[in-house]
């Protein structure tokens, strides 16, 4: 897959949801919680007022409804604004 983010956005590859039972209790994908942790894909450049902060490999926290959700080959994306990426993870 090559897909490369315009300006001040960032491709992110959520984690996982965490699937949690109780007492034997499937939870079905409706009613699992957005996950709001990623892993940052690829980047724009950045615009001439933002320079990007974010790079490839950076584990990244955001908001409940931040993004686009895509899916390319399968796989679910999300493509979002630097702006609502809240916090990198170290």
């Amino acid at each position: 897959m090559k897909l490369k983010p315009l300006a001040d956005r960032v491709l992110i590859k959520p984690v996982p949801a965490e699937e949690t039972t109780l007492s034997g209790i499937i939870i079905p994908d409706s009613a699992k919680e957005k996950p709001l942790k990623g892993t940052v894909l690829a980047t724009g450049d950045g615009t001439k007022d933002e320079k990007m902060v974010v790079k490839e490999g950076d584990t990244v926290l955001y908001g409940k409804y931040a993004g686009t959700e895509i899916e390319l080959e399968g796989e679910k994306y999300l493509i979002m604004r630097q702006s609502d990426v809240l916090a990198v993870f170290e």
